[in-house]
């Protein structure tokens, strides 16, 4: 596994092991490297991982943080390309209380689309309907759009099937240089 300088990897890995183009979606194992001895360790829910992601910079993560954990053991789950993995921004902010963040990948793999869903189910898409909904809803007072980031997370590219055709020409041809080799 490369590392990033300056900066954590943590990782959210979309789509099951069957490499199938009907496999794909949304994320479904969460993530994080230590800063130690490098190895992934499974983040057991979205909201461990976001507050895990959340601190990134200020409290990188390590085996020792996860119970009945150490850098002695062997890694959770391996980087390799029986799965799709992207890389999500460090120091995100954590989802607001009630809130659930949302990523659902693109069916060619360009990119993660993220929204919001309300504690009611309403999904929420840009900032503009979140304002509109914070305003509609004033019991919501505490919270404000500043709290909610539709950054994409980057996927890497070499752990996306070979079957899947990508809209960037680029990619294209390191798909098609790659399998002439």
């Amino acid at each position: 596994m490369k590392e990033m300088k300056g900066s954590q990897e943590i990782s959210k890995t979309p789509s099951s092991s069957k490499r199938t183009l009907s496999s794909q979606g949304s994320v479904d194992i969460y993530a994080a490297q230590c800063k130690n001895c490098l190895k992934w360790r499974v983040i057991d829910t979205q909201e461990e991982f976001e507050e895990v992601r959340s601190k990134a910079t200020e409290e990188p993560f390590v085996c020792s943080r996860k119970a009945n954990c150490s850098c002695d053991e062997p890694a959770d789950i391996e980087y390799d390309s029986t799965r799709t993995w992207v890389i999500d921004k460090p120091n995100l902010p954590k989802t607001p209380q009630g809130f659930r963040r949302s990523l659902v990948l693109r069916k060619d793999y360009s990119k993660l689309d993220a929204y919001y869903v309300t504690p009611s189910g309403k999904k929420l898409r840009t900032r503009n309907e979140i304002g509109a909904f914070l305003k509609d809803n004033p019991e919501f007072k505490g919270v404000s759009v500043t709290d909610f980031d539709f950054s994409s997370p980057k996927i890497m590219q070499d752990t996306i099937p070979e079957i899947v055709e990508q809209r960037d020409s680029a990619s294209k041809k390191a798909k098609i240089a790659k399998g002439d080799v």
